[in-house]
């Protein structure tokens, strides 16, 4: 006849399959594939009610006409009434398709016929029930149309009968919002979240190689980084193990150790990268150093333990406040982002080491590491930096007046128009009072010790006319959270609603957050995150909760957006896990965000991914499928 080899189609099932009735686990868009829906790429000629937003591209539709007409020349050969209203698109393409078929659970088997409203399914029997051989193999099913319509309407409808067809298509509750995020009804976005990697020390960055391998290299704060593969597993050897040279202690809350890297534009050609960590010598003074280090000759997937080359070493007065992030501007310069020394109130000299712009603490700096160098140095001076020439200022300064910034991020831009591309957004945690997402502009002066947030800190210094600080985009009170973690803005391709949404975090309290831009006026406002509940996050594999301290966020190759988070902030405590965001109302279309990454030649064990967080997911399923026959 035809029949697509479509495993969750209507007509696909070719063994003969009981029709069991599964009721539906939650109220929300899902399709036959157990995911979103989404907006074809382009027009549909068949199934055009959902052309809009539904669960079929080009390809699905093109299959549904074909099954269509050949259904079609079957009963004309038989001579049988056509049935063309009532025979149509089959409802594979509603974006309400796993509820139409019971889909929702994949655990349980699909529906080969949709869900009809009864008064509909009254109309269809007394008129096309010669049909229904035509559209399953179920003989239960057949038999039953060609005797009784109370009985075979009654094993077609739907215990929620919201969702029955054709009813849903008219049901504004369900539809008036189709494709936008979901809010709670306090207007918390709610979202969902995988797992993607588990068992790690403190997770305090993931990030990508840029040199399309899609490979992630996670890193611990005791000096492990450890190469993750696209299909989910871990090399069992480290990319780095600086553990013997980092500075750290399994104290609860240290904030050193290994705390940043970032690999050269250029990686593919050139094999560099850089750390930053901790380091204390022979009872010294404590330092943060930045090295320059290669990848090996040998093995793409390790580095070179010999290869390290210290770039930069400044002395730390004290444990805490020891910045830690290293990001490549799109300029090609490499930023530094330090810590203003630790302690409290950055009580070091008459204004601090952040507005002290000789101090190289409490700073964005920006230095070239390409070419060749003079004066011993590793670095170069880039020619445009704010403060060069100034006999009070370090040449290396870009910005100043931060207290611990705590992960920046590089927006990659619109992935239409490139709006926001190349601006650096920077998590500034602060001291008693407000946490603190500022933009990082060349020359500005963000405030501390003056400011906190957009309060005064210090009454002397914030009353001072010349301070001319830049106020942050966005601030909240020690009630929300007390240890902002930076974030990304959103550029991905699989969750559509969510681009140009700066998502982030608070360490301490584990809350999500989000800021939207209003392009016109440059404000940002907040949008609140929270997980979905259970209903919401019922597809497969996802999960609607994570640890609390939320240690870093990351975005992958494509864009997508992660964060890092443990139950236990400890240094050497392996309850570290990284999660992956998801949109549940909408996807992108399918083969839209295809990628195909240079393949990794692999020496030594791989790790397969085993997932812990989600362990329970098939228990919800079945709990919430019981709640609802009760």
């Amino acid at each position: 006849t035809g029949q697509s080899s479509d495993s969750h189609s209507v007509f696909v099932t070719m063994s003969v399959m009981l029709l069991v009735l599964v009721h539906p686990v939650s109220a929300h868009p899902q399709c036959l594939d157990f995911e979103p829906p989404f907006k074809p790429q382009w027009h549909l000629e068949f199934c055009e009610q959902y052309e809009e937003f539904g669960c079929c591209d080009q390809k699905t539709d093109n299959m549904i006409a074909e099954r269509y007409w050949d259904i079609i020349d079957q009963l004309e050969v038989a001579g049988y009434e056509l049935c063309t209203d009532l025979v149509s698109c089959f409802q594979e393409c509603s974006p309400y398709a796993a509820h139409l078929f019971d889909a929702e659970d994949p655990y349980t088997p699909v529906r080969e016929l949709p869900g009809l409203c009864f008064g509909y399914c009254s109309e269809f029997h007394s008129k096309c029930r010669h049909v229904v051989k035509y559209l399953t193999r179920n003989k239960l099913l057949q038999d039953t149309a060609e005797r009784d319509m109370s009985t075979f309407c009654s094993m077609v409808e739907l215990s929620d009968r919201d969702y029955c067809y054709p009813d849903v298509l008219k049901n504004t509750d369900l539809n008036s919002n189709l494709g936008q995020v979901v809010e709670d009804p306090e207007g918390c976005l709610q979202l969902c979240l995988t797992e993607v990697a588990n068992s790690l020390r403190n997770p305090v960055l993931m990030l990508h190689s840029g040199d399309d391998t899609h490979r992630m290299f996670i890193a611990e704060q005791v000096g492990f980084v450890w190469v993750y593969l696209p299909d989910g597993s871990r090399l069992e050897q480290p990319f780095l193990d600086m553990s013997g040279e980092v500075l750290t202690t399994p104290w609860l809350g240290d904030e050193r150790g290994f705390l940043g890297m970032a690999f050269h534009p250029k990686y593919r050609d050139n094999g560099r990268f850089f750390i930053y960590y901790s380091i204390q010598v022979n009872s010294e003074l404590e330092k943060i150093r930045i090295s320059e280090m290669k990848v090996s000759e040998h093995d793409m997937n390790m580095a070179d333990p010999y290869s390290e080359k210290v770039i930069l070493e400044i002395d730390e007065p004290a444990a805490n406040h020891n910045g830690g992030q290293l990001l490549f501007g799109l300029d090609g310069y490499l930023y530094i982002f330090t810590g203003d020394g630790g302690k409290a109130g950055d009580p070091f000299g008459k204004y601090g080491n952040a507005q002290n712009k000789t101090a190289l603490l409490g700073k964005a700096l920006r230095i070239d590491v390409d070419g060749s160098f003079a004066d011993g140095k590793q670095y170069r001076i880039p020619a445009d930096n704010p403060f060069l020439g100034e006999p009070d200022a370090r040449p290396e300064v870009f910005a100043y007046g931060v207290r611990n910034m705590w992960r920046c991020s590089v927006d990659r831009g619109d992935p239409v128009n490139r709006y926001g591309r190349g601006r650096i957004f920077c998590g500034d945690v602060g001291q008693n009072r407000y946490e603190e997402v500022d933009i990082i502009v060349k020359g500005g002066n963000y405030g501390w010790r003056a400011k906190e947030g957009f309060e005064c800190y210090d009454l002397k210094l914030c009353q001072n006319s010349s301070l001319n600080d830049i106020l942050p985009i966005f601030a909240y009170s020690h009630h929300v959270g007390k240890s902002v973690t930076g974030g990304y803005v959103y550029r991905g391709c699989e969750s559509p609603n969510l681009n140009g949404l700066y998502i982030f975090g608070d360490f301490m309290s584990g809350r999500i957050l989000a800021l939207e831009e209003d392009k016109a006026t440059g404000n940002w406002k907040e949008r609140s995150v929270c997980m979905g509940d259970t209903k919401t996050c019922s597809f497969p594999g996802l999960i609607n909760h994570h640890h609390k301290f939320i240690i870093s966020f990351a975005e992958d190759e494509s864009g997508e957006l992660y964060f890092m988070a443990t139950t236990y902030p400890s240094a050497m405590s392996p309850f570290g896990t990284i999660f992956k965001f998801m949109d549940p109302s909408r996807r992108a279309p399918p083969g839209k965000c295809k990628k195909k990454p240079v393949p990794v030649k692999v020496r030594g064990k791989k790790i397969p991914f085993v997932p812990r967080e989600c362990e329970s997911c098939h228990d919800s399923f079945a709990i919430l499928t019981l709640e609802h026959e009760a």
